[in-house]
Order: C-alpha cells, then sequence, then structure tokens
C-alpha cells in the first residue's frame, strides 16, 4: 500500500472505531485486539506487508487511547525535543539541530484531545480557563502546554524528551561534558554534604547534570525531591520521597507550590533535599533549608553565569521577602551556597561544565564573592562545529574547607 491509502485507511477504520465500539466499557487489551480484528477483516483479500498491518493497527490504537503521531516520534532516541505550533507545525530537535517534521494532526480537536490525554495522566487539568499548564509524560518527559485564547496559532506543546536511561557521571565524561578529575572533585563534595547550585541557560543540561550529580549521594540517606514536574531519576537509594507541584483547578482553588513542598519536606525528616528547579519566591525557602542543617542540599537555576546566578538568587528572593534588606539576602546565600556549578551550551550544541566556584562570605563592597576552582579552557583545535578543551584547575585555594575537615577529608585537589 502507498503511503496516501495507508493514511486513508487509518482515518475511515479509526472512525469506524469511534462510532462503533463501547469504548468506554472496553480495557487497552480489548480494544487493541478488537482492532486488530477490524484491520483483519477490512483488510482481507489484499496483499498487505505485516509491517504495513500492524502499522495501521497501532495508528488507530495510539490515536484513541495513545498520543497519536507524538507515540512514534516519542520513540526515536535521537529526538530530544519536540515543538508543535498548532495541527500543522510540527518541529523537532534531533542531534541538537532543530528541523520541521512533514506530518501534521487530523484536525485541532485530535490534538486537544491528546493534550488532555497527556495532562490528565498526570492529575493535571487544563482549559480555556487555566490555558497554561507543566506537566510530563510517563516516562518522566517534561511537557509545556498553551492552549487558545493566549495561543494564537493553536494549541502549542513543548516536549523535553530524557533518556530512559538515567544519566551518569561517566556518560557526562564520555560525552566530554566535564574529566575525571572534575568528576572526583564533585564526588568529594558531593559526599562531604557541599550545598550545590548548578545553573546553566535553557537546554544546557542543568536537571540532566543534577540527576546524574545526585548518584554520587550515599545510599543511606533519606532524600526529598521537590519539582513542578517530577523529573529526577535517582536510582539505588531506598529513602526517597518525591514531591511535585499541583495548579489550583478550575475553580482557583487546589494550588501546591514549591515553597508549600520546601516547608512540608523540612517535617520529613529529610537528610538532603533536592529541589529540581528554583525560579521565585522559593529561593528564599530553599536558602533557609539549606541554613538550617540540611547540608548536601542540590537544585538548579537558570542564569548566564555563576554571577549573573548570585543576582538572579537575590531577585527571587526578594519575590518571597521584598522587605528583606539586601545585605541579609546577600548575607542568606553566602552562608547557604556552598559550590555553584555553570554549564553551557555550546556554538556546536554540545553541552560542557564551564565553571565551578565555591561561594564566599560577602565582601567589602557588600557583595557575595565568588572563587573560581575549575573553568573550560577552549582549545586551538576548536572550530565552528566542534568545540574542544577541558575543565583546567585554577590557581586559587579552596577555602571553605570545614565540611571537608568534618567528613574525614584533609587533602582536596
Amino acid at each position: 500500500m502507498k503511503r496516501e491509502e495507508i493514511e486513508d485507511t487509518i482515518k475511515k477504520l479509526r472512525s469506524r472505531v469511534l462510532d462503533d465500539f463501547p469504548l468506554s466499557s472496553l480495557s487497552d487489551e480489548e480494544l487493541h485486539e478488537g482492532i486488530e480484528k477490524l484491520v483483519a477483516e477490512s483488510l482481507a483479500g489484499q496483499y498487505i506487508p505485516i509491517g504495513q498491518k500492524a502499522e495501521v493497527v497501532d495508528a488507530i490504537y495510539s490515536s484513541i487511547r495513545g498520543f497519536g503521531l507524538l507515540d512514534a516520534i516519542m520513540k526515536d532516541e535521537t529526538i530530544t525535543e519536540v515543538m508543535i505550533n498548532g495541527t500543522g507545525n510540527i518541529f523537532i530537535e534531533q542531534n541538537g539541530v532543530s528541523k520541521r517534521l512533514d506530518q501534521a494532526f487530523e484536525s485541532e480537536k485530535q490534538l486537544e484531545d491528546i493534550i488532555q490525554r497527556i495532562v490528565g495522566r498526570a492529575g493535571r487539568e487544563v482549559t480555556q480557563a487555566n490555558p497554561i499548564v507543566d506537566t510530563r509524560l510517563p516516562d518522566g518527559s517534561r511537557v509545556n502546554v498553551v492552549l487558545p485564547p493566549i495561543s494564537l496559532c493553536g494549541p502549542v506543546v513543548t516536549i523535553r524528551k530524557f533518556s530512559k536511561d538515567p544519566m551518569t557521571i561517566e556518560k557526562l565524561i564520555s560525552y566530554g561534558s566535564l574529566t575525571k578529575k572534575v568528576a572526583e572533585f564533585l564526588k568529594i563534595l558531593v559526599e562531604a554534604k557541599y550545598n550545590i547550585f548548578i545553573s546553566g541557560g535553557t537546554g544546557s543540561g542543568k536537571t540532566t547534570f543534577l540527576n546524574a550529580l545526585s548518584n554520587y549521594i550515599p545510599k543511606d540517606e533519606r532524600i526529598i525531591t521537590i519539582e513542578d514536574s517530577a523529573e529526577l531519576q535517582i536510582k539505588g537509594v531506598d529513602n526517597l520521597v518525591s514531591l511535585e507541584t499541583r495548579n489550583a483547578n478550575s475553580s482557583g482553588a487546589g494550588d501546591i507550590s514549591i515553597r508549600d513542598l520546601i516547608k512540608a519536606s523540612l517535617r520529613m525528616r529529610p537528610d538532603r533535599i533536592i529541589v529540581g528547579e528554583v525560579r521565585g519566591a522559593e529561593a528564599l525557602d530553599m536558602l533557609q533549608a539549606m541554613n538550617t542543617g540540611h547540608d548536601g542540599s542540590l537544585s538548579t537555576g537558570h542564569a548566564n553565569s555563576t554571577e549573573d546566578m548570585l543576582s538572579r538568587l537575590e531577585t527571587m528572593v526578594l519575590q518571597g521577602a521584598e522587605g528583606l534588606p539586601l545585605a541579609a539576602i546577600r548575607q542568606q546565600i553566602s552562608s547557604a551556597v556552598d559550590i555553584i556549578i555553570h554549564l553551557s551550551r555550546m556554538r556546536d550544541h554540545s553541552r560542557k561544565t564551564v565553571q565551578i566556584s565555591e561561594v564566599l562570605g560577602v565582601g567589602e563592597d557588600g557583595r557575595v564573592m565568588l572563587n573560581p576552582l575549575y573553568t573550560f579552557k577552549e582549545d586551538k583545535k576548536s572550530t565552528l562545529e566542534h568545540v574542544s578543551g577541558e575543565m583546567i584547575r585554577t590557581d586559587n585555594e579552596m577555602r571553605n574547607t570545614q565540611k571537608l575537615k568534618l567528613a574525614g577529608i584533609k587533602k582536596i585537589f
């Protein structure tokens, strides 16, 4: 069968399934079996390869109980981002390069049905009255949805895919994101319970790096993770509690914010708190948690450099406590955050660790001081298409060594 004939067959048989099958009373398995029988009966007498028959069955099933053409896209491990701008404009990021797909949804209603399926499975709600939602797919991939009338081009869906295999430091080393020596340094910092903040721009790999870094946490500790949409894949920790925010319902009630979850987590006897991303007033609660005996906590934030991360933290804290003096905020930051790791997406689309700095106290000028320990040095072999280089240890001596001594570590490189 030609591609046009396959698509026409899928549309016709899908309509028959919707009209003739008691969908509400059928289990997923029963529906799949019923579709298989219908396809076999409808195509009897025609020679059609088994692969094409299976494609027709899967396409009909996924459009009713799955995510339509998204199912096929999501199976491709080389695709890292999916951007749907209305029914006919689908873009993907594959191997670091964005391109447009030659596919489209049948109608706006079909796309909206798939959106409601995605949102519903995660216990979220999106309507014209509440047209923006962050949610996730069953595999942990992050999903953002914006509906009309906010979006003028129809329903917009942005999906950040995550690998089925959790990221490890070893993989980051193989990708050239950091070196073995830097990885050993970070392992010591995590085990010694330094509070670490990971900064970077959009798509720089902050969550991926946080996942990898969390593997260094001792397995006998109690970990509380707090996220807008659960994405972290922490393995090997038995005493793990994952918390996720909740949007308000259509009547405006039931909202649970990251601030609420951080406050709740403090009563759950955590050894460490991991906040997927700090982006607002919850920064104050996160800093206070780090300052009240929850050493070894980890978090991420959007920033263009380690210095910018400090400025952003100040701004975020002010959102939650407008009357707090700037000097007090800076004192909180310098006392709470020990290390800032900055990531960057390079011009060749690779993601690299570009700086590791320790946070010192407040200087004479009233600003929080940073002490760069490692910086990325690009080598002469780099080109526009390929960036090469490595993290180089600076001449600066690490000054905040109290936690190393408490952990019984006398010397660090």
